[in-house]
């Protein structure tokens, strides 16, 4: 993962002063990028026996849908409001500084089927764990969360604790 890890580049101070941003757009931009991305996915995705990928909005769509492509599985997106045409469900749940809301169609789903969730960064865990709970609340079975780099100092894997959470890079401060 070292040569992922230096295809992603390091902004500091944003979004505000004192952050780190981990910008994985320079990682997209490279065929070699975009292919081990997808290919690390696709090996910790093996043994979990996928139905189908769940890709939150915006970025997890990016590697959801070629990772999807890749198992030879179907893909659902998970959006914010208003952003799907047919009948949805939703959650809602708390950030920092305020809350949000994210949607599903209600037939993306079958109870029983087995839901890989890909996002691009476990922080917090919250917006996951919404995901989590939108594919549970339709029958689903969470056969696993993937994330291309998980902040470990922000402990989201508390919040997905009783599910399998694979991340491809960790950065732990």
């Amino acid at each position: 993962m070292d040569e992922l890890k230096s295809l992603i580049r390091e902004v500091p101070d944003f979004p505000k002063p004192g952050i780190l941003f981990y910008d994985i757009t320079t990682a997209l931009k490279s065929a070699r990028g975009l292919k081990l991305i997808t290919g690390s996915l696709a090996e910790k995705a093996d043994g979990r026996h996928v139905d189908v990928v769940a890709g939150i909005e915006s970025r997890g769509f990016l590697f959801g849908l070629p990772l999807a492509s890749e198992l030879g599985v179907g893909f659902v997106p998970v959006r914010k409001p208003g952003k799907l045409p047919a009948e949805t469900t939703k959650v809602s749940y708390d950030l920092e500084y305020g809350s949000d809301t994210l949607e599903i169609h209600t037939d993306a789903v079958q109870p029983g089927q087995r839901v890989l969730i890909v996002d691009d960064l476990l922080a917090t865990g919250g917006t996951a764990a919404a995901c989590v709970q939108l594919i549970e609340d339709l029958g689903g079975t969470i056969a696993g969360l993937s994330f291309v780099i998980e902040l470990g100092f922000l402990n989201g894997r508390g919040k997905l604790a009783n599910y399998d959470v694979a991340a491809l890079l960790n950065y732990d401060s």
